[in-house]
């Protein structure tokens, strides 16, 4: 039979109510009386019911999280740091995987509701979801326009853009070519695009968008076949980047000598394994810290105002890809 408040209180020898206070962090107890409490509950292997403590302080100390993978190396990094930044705050994280998925993020948001999460973090690239719209949900949008109301945070996506094509003019690139996911998704992602096209028509230079639906890749085959002449590439993220780096290896193109390339993100992980990647560094860390913020701020005060738009500033990395 499971330990209860009562078989702790006897154990160290208070009252139950003493205990609860413990538990609840409520009141003044002395330092000796709260260890009491806390030797009885180890050596009875008690743990207090969550369930009970969030009826009592209106707060369960969840967060969900909404992303459409884990895969990608920048949702990994990003959530890494958003689950250390909850559990500093002394809250767990639910994660949800929508895989890019209408339905799966629906089912995670009514499932996220229905387990009482005190607010939701989500980068998922469905629209027109009404259930984020809820004036008793606290939700932040990370690289996603979620609804009018809800705060997004991103990097300066243009100012981003523009450093990576502007290098690959720089090198004496003229064929430049964009890849991006699709621009049919409202995201502050698409200002890469918008920065590449308007800094390519200033030079009086041709722009040419190939798009990435989720997770298919084959369209840098296409790329290939359609523009053997091509200088450079800039690709919207660093997992677009690294694709086209084993592409070009497999048709005996060579970076940077045939073709420079330049990505976006500056994951950790991609910095290991693609060291010679030049790329748009990303502060991801500081993306999740404000996040957290903004999201901990309305979970406080739901009528607190918060800006609808966080940008973070980016920096541009400069490897072997666009060396020559």
């Amino acid at each position: 039979m499971k330990p209860n408040i009562a078989d702790v209180a006897e154990v160290a020898g208070v009252s139950r109510t003493t205990v609860s206070r413990v538990m609840n962090n409520r009141g003044y107890i002395s330092e000796k009386t709260r260890k009491k409490v806390h030797d009885a509950m180890k050596k009875l292997n008690y743990f207090p019911n969550d369930v009970a403590r969030s009826l009592y302080s209106k707060k369960t100390y969840l967060i969900g999280l909404i992303f459409p993978t884990t895969s990608n190396p920048f949702y990994g990094e990003l959530i890494f740091h958003l689950e250390n930044l909850a559990a500093s705050l002394g809250y767990k994280v639910l994660l949800c995987n929508s895989q890019g998925r209408e339905d799966k993020e629906k089912a995670y948001l009514e499932m996220l509701q229905r387990n009482q999460v005190d607010g939701i973090i989500a980068g998922a690239h469905n629209e027109g979801i009404e259930e984020y719209d809820s004036p008793y949900l606290p939700v932040v949008g990370i690289d996603r326009y979620l609804s009018e109301k809800i705060p997004v945070v991103s990097s300066d996506n243009y100012s981003g853009g523009k450093l990576a094509t502007q290098l690959l003019i720089e090198k004496g690139c003229t064929n430049i070519l964009h890849i991006n996911g699709p621009i049919s998704l409202k995201t502050p992602a698409n200002l890469r695009r918008e920065a590449y096209e308007d800094v390519m028509n200033k030079e009086g230079l041709e722009s040419f968008t190939y798009e990435v639906e989720m997770d298919d890749y084959s369209v840098i085959k296409q790329l290939f076949d359609e523009n053997p002449d091509v200088h450079g590439i800039f690709a919207s993220d660093d997992l677009i980047a690294s694709y086209v780096m084993k592409e070009a290896a497999d048709r005996g193109i060579n970076i940077p000598n045939d073709l420079k390339l330049v990505g976006y993100d500056g994951t950790e992980t991609i910095r290991l394994v693609r060291p010679e990647l030049s790329t748009v560094v990303q502060p991801i860390k500081e993306i999740a810290e404000k996040a957290v913020e903004l999201l901990i701020t309305q979970m406080n005060n739901m009528e607190e105002v918060v800006p609808t738009e966080v940008t973070l500033p980016v920096k541009l990395l400069e490897n072997e890809s666009t060396r020559s």
